[in-house]
């Protein structure tokens, strides 16, 4: 019996939780056992104890950033999924802006960054716009080839009933499409994730990539271990989150 990429990604999704916990309990065990030093890998106990420090200032970055997060992915999110429609309607914008979309994303995030902050300053508009920069490709891609995946003869079958182009959309080609829109939604917001802390990184005095930058510069080893897990975790429950939906408002797929 064959499975579907869908299904094993499903597997490997309902399996993570478990995974984490044994590479938590491994990090646990492994460093007293193997005496691993602290520059190299800290006690589990000890970023914790870490955490436990600072727990007012983490939780604070963590609101920070995830609200530059969601609102850079749901501004990215809406103009990805437009973008898509808009080159599934029309090849022509599809020939026309697509490769300036394409040389955009062609461009480091750190060079496209610099920019933005001395545009927008920095405050919380620019991480949002780096946030949304990264989110719409994804999702535009994701939503025109979706589309595209309408079945022409069932379209017909319907205009041969006197259906109308909104009615084909609602009831047909967006549904065919929104399994492929849920695939770039889910790498949009890893990826707004991304953006929101490398905007962090050009000037800023709160959220989890200003922590990160600091700890970095007063060689907090602990510290960078914390957020790397806060982070992680973080990450994953955005992904499972959106597969949450996928699964609870995308059955048919």
């Amino acid at each position: 019996m064959t499975h579907s990429p869908g299904s094993k990604i499903s597997r490997i999704l309902r399996s993570s939780p478990a995974v984490g916990a044994m590479v938590l309990m491994l990090w646990l065990f492994a460093v007293p056992l193997f005496g691993i030093s602290a520059h190299t890998l800290p006690a589990l106990t000890d970023v914790l104890s870490n955490g436990a420090s600072i727990w007012k200032d983490l939780i604070d970055s963590i609101i920070y950033t995830l609200t530059e997060t969601f609102m850079g992915f749901v501004a990215g999110s809406l103009i990805g999924i437009l973008s898509g429609i808009l080159f599934w309607r029309s090849k022509k914008a599809e020939q026309m802006l697509l490769p300036i979309f394409v040389a955009l994303q062609t461009v480091p995030i750190i060079a496209f960054g610099a920019i933005v902050v001395i545009w927008f300053g920095n405050g919380m508009a620019s991480k949002v716009v780096i946030a949304l920069y990264l989110t719409f490709f994804p999702v535009a891609v994701n939503t025109a080839r979706g589309l595209e995946r309408t079945d022409p003869d069932l379209i017909k079958l319907l205009r041969s009933f006197g259906a109308s182009e909104m009615r084909i959309f609602r009831t047909v080609s967006l549904p065919t499409a929104l399994s492929s829109i849920m695939t770039g939604l889910k790498v949009g917001i890893q990826l707004s994730l991304v953006g929101a802390l490398v905007g962090e990184w050009f000037g800023d005095t709160r959220g989890l990539g200003t922590l990160l930058l600091q700890s970095l510069y007063f060689e907090d080893n602990e510290r960078v271990w914390l957020l790397i897990l806060v982070l992680g975790v973080i990450g994953q429950a955005l992904f499972v989150l959106l597969s949450k939906i996928e699964k609870r408002y995308i059955w048919w797929k």
